[in-house]
């Protein structure tokens, strides 16, 4: 086991807003992040470190479940299921867009969802805000720096950053739970679509099952209080209108059996 070491931070949280940076490292292209304006909600409405449980300890039995699951996803390493964890690795709206198109069933881009970007763009404001909050607080090291193993990007992208819990997991969450509520008769396939965005994390191997799981709640939690800003939901409004009118004459995704089948799966 790898000695342990306290990573650094490469983007931080001011004045409640997010600005998320990539660090470029031993030859490897940073993550893109988009820079996040500021959110709907008021600085410090909401402690993720007190809404997630306490993160793993080492030894304890939820610890000993993500070694297992660190380990035995280490044998999907260049499977299809693989490469979309490689594929989710991007945050960009336009990756965004696309990795929910077949379940929403309609091609998404930034350009014909201009409305829809903007509010997401705003949620995560919210929800990251509150991620790395919870991040600094509990300080948790990433499954590859505990224990030996390949991931899906070049680790120095992501070593710098805490575990617990996945922010990739908060942004593909949110982005879910806005998609399902603006497109209701598509729930169903746009929430498995965000299990799936999560689990590629631990089937990448950059983060914890455990994590993921956070990841999952911290979204949850800042959607459910979102829901008190009036102007949250105005824009919404304007979010369910576009997208209406963009299902009913856009342009359908292509290959959508095939990564239904992918979401379809337990890889862990």
């Amino acid at each position: 086991m790898m000695k342990k070491r306290r990573p650094l931070r490469a983007g931080l949280v001011a004045a409640g807003i997010s600005i998320l940076a990539g660090a470029a490292l031993a030859g490897s292209e940073p993550v893109k992040f988009p820079t996040l304006p500021k959110g709907y909600l008021a600085p410090g409405s909401l402690n993720a470190a007190n809404i997630v449980p306490p993160a793993p300890t080492d030894g304890d039995a939820r610890d000993q479940v993500d070694r297992k699951v660190f380990q035995s996803t280490r044998a999907l390493k260049d499977s299809d299921r693989w490469k979309l964890a490689t594929r989710d690795v991007d945050m960009m709206p336009s990756g965004m867009m696309e990795a929910y198109s077949c379940a929403v069933g309609v091609k998404l881009t930034p350009a014909n969802a201009p409305k829809l970007n903007g509010v997401m763009m705003r949620v995560l404001g919210d929800s990251m805000v509150a991620n790395e909050s919870a991040k600094h607080h509990f300080k948790r090291l990433r499954p590859f720096q505990v224990a030996q193993g390949e991931i899906c990007q070049p680790t120095a992208q992501v070593a710098n950053s805490f575990d617990y819990p996945s922010g990739h997991t908060v942004w593909g969450w949110s982005w879910a739970l806005v998609l399902a509520e603006l497109a209701p008769d598509r729930a169903s396939e746009i929430l498995a679509r965000g299990r799936a965005y999560g689990q590629s994390r631990a089937v990448c191997g950059a983060h914890n099952a455990s994590a993921v799981e956070a990841g999952g709640m911290v979204a949850a939690a800042t959607y459910a209080t979102l829901h008190g800003s009036p102007e949250f939901r105005a824009d919404m409004d304007a979010a369910r209108a576009e997208l209406a009118k963009l299902r009913a004459e856009g342009e359908k995704p292509a290959a959508c059996e095939a990564e239904a089948a992918l979401v379809a799966q337990s890889p862990y």
